[in-house]
C-alpha cells in the first residue's frame, strides 16, 4: 500500500519554515547549535505563546505550516517522535525544586515537561479529538511515528495524519553529552565532517513535521512505499529486509537512485554507513543531511523532510551529495537509512 507524504515543514538551525536551505544552506561551524526562530504571531496568540516553551512553539508551527501547505482539513491522527520531549522545561522545574525547596512550583513547567504534551498541545491547537500518540525511543523515535503511522494507514485506520519529530538541545544537557564523546573538539566544518577521523559530531535540534496522505494530489511531494525498524541486524538481514521492500514496491536494487545516510562526521557511526553503502549500493549517490542540520534524537525526520524535497525539486543538491564526484542525478527512489549507536536500525522507501 503507498502513503504519500504531501507536505513538510522544518524549523532547524536553517532558515525555518521555507526551503532555503536547499539551494543556499547555512554551513555550521559550531559544536552546539539552535534553531532559528520563526515570527510565531501567525500561529499562534502573543498570551498563549508566553506560556509555551520553545519545543512546543516549533512543533505547532510546523505542523500548522505543513497543514496549510497541503490545504487539509479533519485531521485523523497526530503522532510524535521525540528523544528527550521539551528538556528545556523539564530542566526548569527540576532546577525550582531544588532552589525552592520544593515549593511554589510553577505546574507550567510540569506539565510541558511531559513527552505526550507536545502531541496534545498540537491537537489542542488544530482542535483534533482523533488518534493521538507519542513515541519516545532516543534515537529511532521519529521512525518510529512514523512506522506506526504507515500501519494505521495499512489497517485502514485513518486517511491521513501529522507525524512530527520534536527534539530542542539545552547547554546543561549538552555538556552532558559531551563528557560521554557525542560531540567533536573544537569547531565544525564540512571537510571534517567528510573526513570523520575522529569520534563524536556537532548538535542540532529537530522540528520536523510531515502531513501524510492516502490520496496523492498535484502537491504531493513523494511517495512513502515502507518503513522498517530492525534490531542489532547483520548486514546480510539489512539486505534481505531492503530487498523484501523493493519487491512489495515492484522495485529492484538497481531502480534505486540515491541512499541518504545519517552521516555526521562520527568515525564509529560513519562506519557502519559506509559498510552498508559499499556492499549493497555500490556506484550509488550518496547523500547526507546532518551535515547542515547537525545531529539530535529525531534527526531522521530532518533526513526524510530533505529526501522528500530533492524527489520533488528532481535533483540532489550539491552540498547534499556525499559522493565527491559531483554527479547531477534525478532521484525516482531514494533510500533513507538510519542507525542509533550501531543497535536500532530504520530503513524507510520513498519515491517521487
Amino acid at each position: 500500500m503507498s502513503v504519500y507524504i504531501q507536505s513538510a515543514a522544518q524549523i532547524s538551525l536553517q532558515k525555518p519554515l521555507c526551503e532555503e536551505w536547499f539551494e543556499n544552506p547555512i554551513l555550521p561551524t559550531e559544536r552546539y547549535n539552535r534553531s532559528i526562530e520563526p515570527d510565531y504571531k501567525e500561529f499562534i496568540s502573543p498570551m498563549a505563546s508566553r506560556r509555551m516553551g520553545k519545543l512546543i512553539k516549533r512543533a505547532i508551527a510546523t505542523s500548522f505550516s505543513a497543514i496549510q501547505r497541503a490545504n487539509a482539513q479533519n485531521i485523523e491522527a497526530i503522532i510524535t517522535g521525540t528523544g528527550l520531549g521539551c528538556i528545556e522545561n523539564t530542566e526548569k522545574f527540576l532546577s525550582a525544586m531544588v532552589k525552592e525547596g520544593e515549593e511554589f512550583l510553577q505546574p507550567t513547567f510540569f506539565m510541558q515537561s511531559t513527552h505526550n504534551t507536545i502531541s496534545s498541545q498540537i491537537a489542542l491547537q488544530l482542535k483534533c479529538n482523533g488518534y493521538n500518540c507519542t513515541y519516545s525511543h532516543r534515537g529511532t523515535s521519529f521512525e518510529c511515528g512514523l512506522s506506526d503511522a504507515f500501519l494505521q494507514f495499512t489497517l485502514g485506520k485513518i486517511n491521513n495524519a501529522l507525524v512530527t519529530g520534536q527534539d530542542e538541545m539545552t547547554p546543561d544537557y549538552f555538556n552532558m553529552l559531551g563528557k560521554i564523546g557525542y560531540w567533536k573538539d573544537g569547531e565544525i566544518s564540512q571537510e571534517i565532517l567528510r573526513k570523520a577521523e575522529t569520534n563524536g559530531s556537532f548538535a542540532g535540534e529537530c522540528s520536523a513535521a510531515l502531513f501524510l496522505q492516502k490520496e496523492k494530489s498535484n502537491s504531493t511531494l513523494c511517495t512513502l512505499e515502507n518503513v522498517e525498524l530492525l534490531y542489532t541486524p547483520t548486514l546480510e538481514k539489512l539486505q534481505a529486509t531492503l530487498q523484501q521492500m523493493l519487491q512489495e514496491a515492484n522495485l529492484t536494487f538497481d531502480d534505486v537512485d540515491a541512499i541518504i545516510l545519517g552521516l555526521n562526521g562520527d568515525a564509529a557511526n560513519d562506519k557502519i554507513y559506509h559498510e552498508f553503502a559499499h556492499t549493497i549500493f555500490p556506484n550509488k549517490t550518496i547523500a547526507w543531511y546532518k551535515n547542515i542540520f547537525g545531529e539530535s534524537f529525531t534527526a531522521t525526520g530532518l533526513g526524510v523532510y530533505a529526501a522528500a524535497t530533492c524527489l520533488k525539486q528532481g535533483k540532489i543538491p550539491q552540498h547534499l551529495q556525499y559522493n565527491e564526484d559531483g554527479k547531477s542525478v534525478n532521484p525516482k527512489h531514494i533510500v533513507v537509512y538510519n542507525h542509533f549507536q550501531g543497535k536500532d536500525h530504520s530503513l524507510i522507501l520513498l519515491s517521487k
